[in-house]
């Protein structure tokens, strides 16, 4: 049972993720690669909605997807947006990412050798990955405008997606402490938490949802003081 205290912790987590972007006209739409279809609905909106004219997806496999996705995340994606009528001519597929920040680098590196002259990019992510997403995209392509974007759920129709609350929970959690531990390892461009998130956080991983936790980092979600680097895991769903 998920308790009452619990549920509000985990809306706290599940807004201050949302970054609340207007989205416009861009460069290009880059949609991240997960277990998430979803994306891959969305950025086709986003498409046909002449929100941008070219779409990378991003993304190769991990151990939850690999069953699902056996092709890889991107071409799954792009199988999808071609399925909801994208034409196959305005998507490029980037298949080898394994985490958020190989997901940016990797993309940037395909569309400078496509000669595509990017200044702008809808970054296209699940909803509680906005941010995040977000952060490491501004720290390693500076010099584009950054628009996050994702499908437009509540927390509560997101979980009926999933049919599975405690492990969207987990999910917030770690999304979460990632934001919070990145900046110093270097993965991302730092972001203001709350104190009100913090302590929502802090209460849920009292409460034992740690399971998407990056292993051997502080709970806190402060930097060592060894000043160990810890690798960048696949986006908490994975």
């Amino acid at each position: 049972m998920i308790s009452d205290q619990e549920w509000a912790d985990a809306q706290c987590l599940w807004e201050f993720q949302q970054m609340g972007h207007e989205v416009r006209p861009c460069s290009v739409a880059i949609g991240l690669g997960s277990h998430d279809l979803g994306v891959a609905d969305t950025t086709a909106d986003l498409y046909h909605r002449g929100m941008a004219p070219l779409i990378v997806f991003t993304g190769a496999t991990s151990p939850t997807t690999r069953d699902r996705m056996p092709r890889g995340e991107a071409e799954h994606y792009r199988e999808r947006a071609v399925e909801l009528g994208v034409p196959a001519e305005a998507i490029l597929v980037e298949p080898r990412a394994r985490n958020t920040g190989e997901n940016i680098r990797f993309s940037r590196s395909l569309l400078e050798e496509q000669g595509v002259p990017v200044s702008s990019v809808l970054l296209v992510s699940k909803p509680y990955e906005e941010r995040r997403a977000y952060a490491t995209a501004c720290k390693l392509w500076p010099e584009v405008e950054w628009v996050s974007a994702s499908a437009p759920m509540s927390l509560t129709e997101y979980i009926d997606s999933i049919q599975d609350a405690r492990l969207v929970i987990d999910m917030l959690v770690g999304s979460l402490q990632r934001l919070m531990l990145y900046p110093a390892q270097d993965f991302m461009v730092a972001q203001d938490v709350p104190s009100d998130v913090r302590h929502a956080y802090e209460r849920l991983v009292s409460q034992g949802f740690t399971s998407r936790l990056v292993c051997g980092a502080p709970v806190s979600g402060q930097a060592s003081s060894t000043g160990a680097r810890f690798d960048p895991s696949r986006p908490v769903s994975e």
